[in-house]
């Protein structure tokens, strides 16, 4: 049996300070499980079973504060508290990129200095009944709230990330362009604006938004999304491809290759798919995370891609 579970009372992982003391831990004890590896302080008054965290991926984890903050406040308090912003976005299973673990909670009365912890991020505004909805049991904003409240705060790649993934989950861009028109005149909403803009929901992950953004703020030429080839292997699809120069642009971030498959298996088969396309004459411009910050390089890479496949007559399709 896992020492952890021996030591915690089965069949739970997230406990108050006060449901430890009715378990019969002291806080000498509480301090010792800390210590010895067994709990995970998550936020003032709330704790995890280590091994439950140590499993667990980064956007559970976010999600994992989040649920602390409500077992540790709501389930004891009558409530008032809407999950917002950033916190709802991971709710609703949004990607949210490069953002702080602070949990956003949104209340209808001014929010006062101290009223919250240091992980809260408090916003005082007014919801109507149909931007509130239930997720696992927390109320949060609706989508459509969640993903505006977010673009007004963030900056513009985290927000075209954000309205990416809403429109591929099926927010409708037209429900989205009117509430941006309602927004008119507030801070921020230039940048929502902007992302609807330049939004596509063919975008499968983050990596793929920031790297056709960066393509397009480099000014170069512009691939397809998401093309469909045929090869002996079968039908393939490719993140971005020139289809007439027969060049892909393949993003390999570790969410492609750890979040959908099997590491072995998805690399076996990404380079079985390769061959083949590079038998019928395609040549692959592989990008990784990294790349997306060293801009020059990147474009260079680009740039010598294309020189290298001239334009061909049609193309395999």
């Amino acid at each position: 049996m896992d020492k952890n579970k021996a030591l915690l009372f089965p069949g739970k992982d997230l406990w108050r300070t006060d449901e430890l003391r009715e378990a019969g831990y002291n806080e000498r004890r509480i301090a010792g499980l800390v210590g010895e590896g067994h709990l995970i302080r998550l936020r003032r008054g709330c704790y995890i079973r280590a091994t439950t965290w140590e499993s667990q991926k980064a956007a559970v984890r976010a999600r994992q504060r989040i649920a602390a903050h409500a077992h540790g406040t709501l389930t004891t308090s009558s409530g008032g508290l809407v999950y917002s912003h950033a916190s709802a976005a991971r709710l609703h299973g949004l990607f949210v990129w490069n953002v702080d673990h602070r949990v956003h909670v949104t209340q209808g009365s001014p929010v006062s200095a101290g009223s919250h912890g240091v992980d809260v991020v408090a916003h005082a505004s007014t919801l109507k009944t149909a931007e509130i909805e239930f997720v696992d049991g927390m109320p949060c904003t609706s989508l459509l709230r969640t993903v505006a409240d977010c673009c007004l705060t963030m900056t513009f790649r985290q927000s075209l990330i954000l309205v990416d993934h809403a429109l591929r989950k099926g927010v409708d861009a037209g429900m989205l362009w009117q509430t941006c028109a309602s927004l008119a005149g507030r801070n921020g909403v230039r940048t929502l604006r902007k992302a609807l803009e330049y939004a596509d929901a063919r975008a499968e992950s983050p990596g793929e938004t920031l790297s056709r953004e960066l393509l397009q703020r480099l000014r170069l030429e512009m691939p397809e999304l998401q093309v469909e080839v045929d090869s002996p292997e079968g039908r393939h699809r490719l993140d971005f491809a020139w289809r007439k120069r027969k060049l892909a642009l393949e993003f390999d971030g570790k969410t492609k290759y750890f979040d959908y498959a099997p590491t072995d298996e998805a690399i076996f088969k990404e380079r079985q798919r390769e061959k083949a396309l590079m038998e019928l004459g395609w040549k692959f411009l592989r990008v990784q995370w990294r790349d997306l910050f060293q801009e020059q390089q990147f474009k260079m890479r680009v740039l010598r891609a294309l020189q290298d496949q001239p334009l061909r007559n049609g193309g395999s399709r």
